[in-house]
């Protein structure tokens, strides 16, 4: 079937909106964008990433040379932990991403940012699908977590709760920091594949750190457009997983049942706070409106 994808592009898509990766229709500088973007997120994300993300960029040869080849990045993730990647041209309608991640599948763009937007993309491309996502589908609790995350959204699709269920995806898969033995560090995939924000989300005082929590997450808004005001931290992967690992229909039954919606910035009494951010990056305009004056 035809689509018409958000860059006005029309492209010939399978039921389940994924493409031949045609790994040869990416230009020779784009694939050097990719080697510069990697060179320079590896760099700078030692000491803030956490070990488990770092080990799976390395474990899967992210750094080959240029774009990945989908199959064969598949061959090698599949043997650690049974997903796969596989290639889209834009974001998939809801039913379509949940039945993949329920499948094991992750659906990765199939182009890379233009050169004028190196630092800040609001779509996912494909290095921020592969090098912010894939590297954490090597490590078998988050493959398990984001496996049931999918099959979580099948069954909530008739509950009218997926923009609920959509804050635990930006909050944890997107967003998400983690303590460890070392300090407090990376794992969310919009904040790996960003230098800015991989600096902001850890050292800058402005943002909220709160520990997860996975109501008071499911009912908080999110910023789309610039760097979080609040970022939610987890212990161990094993903690998230066990979190999605119940019977939702309570949950669902319960935010049918309390619409109360908190502002990204909300701090309450009952939460457990790692750093009651300032505001003060927000409340100063942020970065997108700092670029247009």
């Amino acid at each position: 079937m035809k689509i018409k994808t958000r860059l006005g592009r029309e492209v010939d898509v399978n039921e389940d909106y994924t493409v031949d990766q045609n790994w040869e229709h990416f230009t020779d500088e784009e694939h050097d964008r990719w080697d510069r973007l990697y060179a320079r997120q590896e760099g700078m994300l030692e000491g803030r990433a956490c070990d488990e993300f770092m080990e799976g960029l390395h474990s899967l040869k992210l750094s080959d040379g240029g774009i990945p080849r989908f199959d064969e990045l598949s061959a090698r993730l599949k043997e650690i932990t049974g997903w796969t990647v596989v290639a889209v041209p834009d974001l998939v309608p809801d039913d379509v991403f949940f039945d993949h991640l329920a499948n094991r599948r992750f659906p990765a763009g199939n182009f890379i940012r233009p050169e004028a937007q190196l630092d800040y993309l609001q779509e996912p491309d494909v290095f921020h699908d592969v090098f912010g996502h894939v590297p954490l589908l090597a490590n078998p609790t988050f493959a398990d977590y984001m496996e049931a995350y999918g099959k979580g959204g099948q069954r909530a699709a008739g509950r009218g709760v997926l923009t609920n269920l959509a804050r635990l995806y930006w909050y944890t898969v997107e967003f998400g920091l983690i303590n460890t033995p070392k300090g407090m560090r990376i794992y969310g995939a919009g904040i790996v594949s960003s230098k800015a924000e991989s600096i902001f989300c850890l050292e800058d005082q402005s943002p909220n750190r709160i520990h997860f929590d996975l109501m008071r997450l499911m009912k908080t808004d999110y910023r789309i457009d610039d760097f979080q005001q609040t970022y939610w931290v987890i212990d161990s992967f094993q903690e998230l997983l066990e979190a999605t690992y119940q019977d939702f229909g309570p949950l669902y039954d319960e935010l049918e049942a309390n619409t109360t919606v908190y502002t990204p910035d909300t701090v309450l009494e009952t939460d457990k706070v790692h750093n009651h951010g300032t505001q003060a990056y927000a409340n100063a305009g942020g970065r997108l409106a700092k670029a247009a004056s």
